[in-house]
């Protein structure tokens, strides 16, 4: 028997043994010190992200969004190459369907999602173009339910009907319905963003791997691609010495370490818990704007704001139950 155990020990690739955890279907009270420390790490991922909108209209002004993009996600891949290679034992151990994994998350959210979004925010107002991240929980509960079989509770529910009713009632009063073709990239820019925080939740939660190859495996695939697309379409950018500081403040504070505490926090927040909070992201996009950009907040805004304050509050309430522990040694085999 002990023989086998240790059989099954050294077949399991170096650093990728799951640590113990708990139940999916557990419930963390609000207080649980782990449940306080993701919902610190979420709300500081939407403190840093409302900042993104206006940083990306600055530097559309000086190159294409494809420049842009691919700019700022391969930089921060960049800068966690180091770590990386320093634990390249570790990467080259990955699985065929983690690497899978990886390269379709990247695709998702980096190329198609955020290329889809910048393009819209050519012509989109940086307010308006917030909008996507509004709607996001919606799809995102869709498949965490199908996919992650997390089942959210009837007051987490209404916590997400307010958020995204608060949501939809702030950018009402600025939504520009006049083009087509950028609310059809918002539309893919959703569906896009819906697939990825489902996808890093499910390896987050089980402890596959660290969050900063988590982190930056996505970001250098999808962030490549995007890099390769502007060379073709766009060519090589010649912006001046403040547009370059622009992206590269976009591509550590708002890419690497924005990224980092978000999929950390989704270690112990479900995907629609994780995205409801970031709905607080546009209301911090709308204050910057206001200031930074001349776009004027009226008082139905206002009153949103609280409406997706307080939903927000409502959707990381949890009943408080007792957790059990996994029984038997985890497997190692990607879902």
């Amino acid at each position: 028997m002990n023989s086998t155990r240790e059989k099954k020990k050294q077949q399991r690739p170096f650093g990728y043994h799951r640590l113990p955890m708990r139940k999916h279907t557990e419930e963390l009270a609000p207080s649980h010190p782990g449940h306080l420390l993701a919902v610190s790490e979420a709300l500081l991922t939407a403190l840093i992200w409302s900042s993104s909108f206006v940083g990306v209209k600055v530097a559309l002004t000086y190159t294409g969004p494809f420049t842009v993009a691919g700019l700022r996600y391969f930089l921060a891949f960049l800068f966690l190459l180091p770590w990386l290679l320093q634990q390249r034992e570790r990467s080259l151990s990955l699985t065929k369907a983690q690497w899978s994994r990886f390269t379709l998350m990247g695709l998702i959210q980096y190329t198609i999602g955020n290329g889809a979004l910048f393009l819209a925010l050519k012509t989109l107002s940086a307010t308006t173009g917030s909008l996507a991240l509004c709607l996001v929980p919606i799809p995102v509960l869709l498949l965490g339910i199908v996919r992650l079989k997390e089942q959210p509770r009837p007051v987490q529910l209404m916590g997400l009907a307010i958020t995204i009713g608060g949501s939809v009632l702030f950018f009402s009063p600025g939504l520009e319905l006049g083009d087509p073709l950028p609310l059809g990239l918002l539309a893919i820019a959703i569906l896009s963003f819906s697939a990825f925080p489902v996808l890093a939740r499910e390896v987050a939660r089980d402890r596959q791997v660290e969050n900063v190859t988590l982190t930056a495996l996505p970001l250098g695939i999808g962030g490549g691609v995007l890099l390769l697309l502007a060379g073709w379409l766009e060519g090589i950018p010649h912006m001046p010495l403040f547009a370059w500081g622009v992206i590269l403040g976009l591509a550590t504070v708002n890419t690497l370490i924005a990224y980092l505490f978000f999929n950390h926090s989704l270690q112990h927040l479900t995907a629609v818990e994780a995205n409801v909070m970031l709905n607080l992201a546009p209301l911090g996009t709308a204050l910057i704007a206001w200031g930074a950009l001349d776009e004027r907040l009226v008082p139905v805004q206002i009153a949103a704001m609280l409406l997706v304050v307080g939903g927000a509050s409502l959707a990381q309430w949890r009943k408080r139950t007792k957790a059990s522990p996994r029984l038997g040694p985890p497997t190692l085999e990607g879902r």
